[in-house]
């Protein structure tokens, strides 16, 4: 059986602390190839754990595990093994990297190819130098045919032969021409040929060498005999996240069946950690590492007289220096110290109050924990694309009803109260809503622990016809003596059901709320509302309760508002 090792010393506080051990400077290095085997991702970061199969030689070595992350977080990595024979681990350390691609064979292949065409380029360019070169030449020489001295003339008694010059103008012209000619050509190429070899050092600057950023891991161990052992490298990083998704199908049913709620539970998995995850397995956990780990505490509050400030009598004008400069400073001084110490008493009450705090906001991080282990091997590119997979689904059975609020908006709407099943809770996320098949929108769902209700709004009910009036509205006084006067208003509401079976129904509606004592507000309602100050919103009122099929029901509600004649209100 196989013992698991135990690290014995974890790592240093600084991240890539050195080699403590004198013994271990002279160790002998073993590069560790590790792969990627299992990853849990948070709602903010992930561990990852690597595996690595080792043979190690008797006495002291450092394995060397250079394929980690930049980003992987020092404090976190943890070595753990399992060895066939005696083997301690005497420390971990980590530094920072830099090691070459992993296709650098592939760039340094590339790159030698086009320093190779670039070479046989600038070699061409030569050639065509010296072709320009001998055809300036050859111009010049040309040129010079036309400064050939005249001969003189013969002398009596001698025969004269002459120049023969259209020959030699047309030797001068045709020379000239063809020189000319050679002199572009090799110009043209020399540029083309320029142009090439720019192209060409522009692709070798992109398939130079490049480094990546890596985390080493240095593991020194004492091995007392050869023998193979396996290590596992577990590490955090915070570049990964996953956020859950939901499908909530409402299946709304007959007079004979009831209705139903298929809530399918989605996950949507991203990370930019600088590696791949390539067939490994994958698990979602609701916990948050990087949130704090105690309640916040409190300072105290103190109450307090605000300051007074009292006017500073106004200072006698500087009586001009007498001699020099010594009685301006000696007087400036003075001033300066004066106005210290008046603000002395402000400052130390100043001292007393408690700095103004920024309201921020908080995650709050729920009581419990659960990990959703995905079936099968996933891969998830480290670019950032979202990699959704399926986690669950529940058959639930909702308790259907509709809710209007015909003050705003003359609409039922069709809602689905569910009761969560037990196990795992549900995360913030948006849900999307289908019923009867359709899709009918998007909505959000909160965090929500199991056993928990909530109640998902499903789109317009077309079944239930909602009305509202004003059935009537009168403005008046009242009394002899002290009058007052006096504003109200009589709404009516119906409702009118479709459906196949009777539903429960909730209409909300409001009156206004008095912000004085003496500005009276009363409600008139038939029948009474079931609840008032709905969800401790004040003013809002709600009825609830059944209406059968092709039944109507009827509310009639209104308020009224009484104060002082000599006094103007304002509703808003």
């Amino acid at each position: 059986m196989r013992a698991p090792l135990r690290v014995t010393m974890m790592l240093g506080t600084a991240f890539g602390t050195a080699v403590a051990a004198s013994s271990a400077a002279t160790a002998a290095d073993v590069l560790a190839q590790s792969k990627i085997t299992a990853v849990t991702v948070f709602p903010s970061g992930a561990e990852i754990t690597r595996s690595a199969k080792v043979k190690i030689e008797a006495g002291e070595h450092t394995l060397v595990f250079a394929d980690l992350p930049a980003q992987a977080i020092a404090s976190s990595i943890r070595v753990e093994g399992k060895s066939v024979g005696k083997l301690d681990i005497g420390s971990v350390d980590t530094r920072r990297a830099s090691v070459p691609r992993a296709d650098a064979a592939n760039a340094e292949s590339e790159r030698r190819r086009l320093e190779t065409e670039i070479e046989k380029l600038k070699d061409q360019r030569s050639v065509f130098e010296g072709q320009r070169e001998a055809a300036e030449q050859q111009k010049a020489l040309i040129q010079n045919l036309t400064q050939l001295p005249v001969r003189p003339p013969p002398m009596l008694g001698q025969a004269g032969t002459g120049e023969n010059w259209p020959q030699i103008l047309a030797l001068i012209t045709t020379s000239s021409a063809e020189a000319q000619r050679g002199a572009l050509e090799a110009t043209v190429n020399i540029r083309e040929t320029d142009r090439k070899i720019r192209d060409l050092e522009g692709k070798l600057g992109g398939v130079a060498p490049q480094l990546d950023e890596r985390t080493e891991v240095k593991v020194h161990v004492a091995a007392g005999q050869a023998l193979e052992a396996d290590f596992v490298v577990r590490y955090q990083v915070s570049q990964a996240s996953w956020s859950p998704l939901y499908d909530a199908r409402l299946s709304t049913g007959t007079k004979a069946v009831a209705p139903k709620l298929e809530l399918v539970r989605r996950a949507s998995v991203t990370q930019r950690t600088g590696e791949r995850w390539a067939d490994v397995s994958i698990a979602l956990s609701t916990t948050r590492p990087a949130s704090a780990a105690s309640a916040p505490e409190l300072r105290p509050i103190t109450v307090d007289y605000e300051p007074e400030f009292k006017p500073k009598p106004m200072a006698a004008p500087a009586p001009p220096p007498a001699t020099g400069m010594r009685g301006g400073l000696g007087a400036a001084i003075s001033e300066s110290d004066a106005m210290a110490d008046a603000d002395l008493p402000r400052a130390r009450s100043m001292a007393k109050a408690v700095p103004a705090q920024e309201v921020r906001a908080e995650v709050v991080n729920a009581p419990f924990q659960a990990v959703f282990n995905v079936p099968g091997m996933l891969t998830v590119a480290e670019t950032g694309e979202a990699k959704r997979v399926q986690l669950a689904s529940d058959s639930l059975e909702p308790a259907l009803s509709v809710r209007a609020v015909p003050k705003r908006e003359q609409t039922a709407y069709l809602y689905a109260k569910m009761v969560l099943p037990k196990g795992a809770p549900l995360l913030p996320g948006a849900v999307s809503l289908f019923r009867d098949g359709t899709f009918v929108g998007t909505g959000k769902l909160p965090l929500l622990s199991p056993s928990e209700e909530h109640e998902l709004g499903f789109g317009a009910d077309d079944l239930v016809r909602v009305k509202y009036a004003i059935a009537d509205e009168k403005k008046g006084e009242t009394g002899i003596i002290s009058s007052s006067k006096t504003d109200s208003r009589n709404y009516k509401i119906t409702l009118k059901s479709q459906h196949e079976r009777s539903m429960a129904f909730v209409v909300v509606d409001q009156l206004p709320v008095s912000q004085q004592q003496d500005i009276r507000v009363d409600l008139v309602a038939r029948p009474q509302p079931s609840k008032q100050n709905l969800e401790d919103k004040r003013g809002v009122v709600s009825w609830e309760g059944k209406i059968d099929p092709d039944e109507e029901k009827v509310i009639e509600h209104g308020y009224r508002i009484t104060w002082p004649g000599a006094r103007a209100i304002i509703t808003r």
